[in-house]
């Protein structure tokens, strides 16, 4: 009667959810994970392992909050306007705010067309407290299905250090032998820690 504005988040939480387990109104559920999360804010940063450990949720409910904070945070960028991606500081424009706060390491990919156009931003992994394990197999195959003509890699590092480890250095040059590969250029990797970045184009490890 008075639209969605009216509702708690409780509310909005549960309408999104659609159903309860046996024995419990998916109210209760809706508040036991404003209860383990504390705010919207917190829920919609939380993992979809994290959402699903909450009693009454599993992966299927995780996964449809998780699709609908995308959809809300797609609205903020979705201006039908082409974004083009020319340096280090538009990479960290694009992506600081979708790092910020984060407690473990996130892996994502820029797509870009032939021009450095932006086609989408992928999370391609989401790693443990102080390590991050991707694979190139998955780099590409989101890569190929954007049609990307070329891609930056982004991860970042909660330490507060953007200097790269042993491991961030050589997954680096497993992904650029694998881009010539199936032709895809890796423009940059960018190592993003609070306030600081190291981009390694600027430092000669992407050339």
């Amino acid at each position: 009667m008075h639209g969605a504005e009216a509702l708690s988040s409780q509310e909005l939480l549960a309408l999104i959810l659609g159903r309860g387990v046996r024995g419990e109104s998916v109210m209760v559920t809706s508040q036991r994970l404003l209860s383990a999360f504390g705010n919207v804010k917190n829920i919609s940063q939380a993992s979809l392992e994290e959402l699903s450990a909450i009693k009454g949720m599993g992966t299927a409910k995780a996964s449809q909050l998780k699709a609908a904070f995308e959809l809300a945070r797609r609205k903020e960028e979705d201006t039908g306007e082409q974004i083009s991606v020319k340096s280090h500081q538009d990479v960290i424009k694009l992506v600081r705010q979708k790092l910020k706060d984060k407690k473990k390491e996130h892996f994502l990919i820029l797509c870009l067309d032939t021009r450095n156009n932006l086609i989408k931003i992928s999370n391609i992994s989401t790693g443990t407290l102080d390590a991050n394990l991707v694979h190139p197999r998955e780099v590409f195959k989101e890569a190929i299905q954007s049609l990307s003509s070329s891609i930056i890699l982004v991860h970042n590092h909660p330490s507060g250090n953007p200097e790269p480890s042993d491991a961030d250095i050589d997954i680096t040059k497993r992904i650029l032998e694998t881009g010539k590969a199936v032709g895809i250029d890796i423009l940059d990797h960018i190592i993003i820690a609070n306030n600081r970045s190291f981009s390694f184009k600027e430092k000669g490890i992407v050339l």
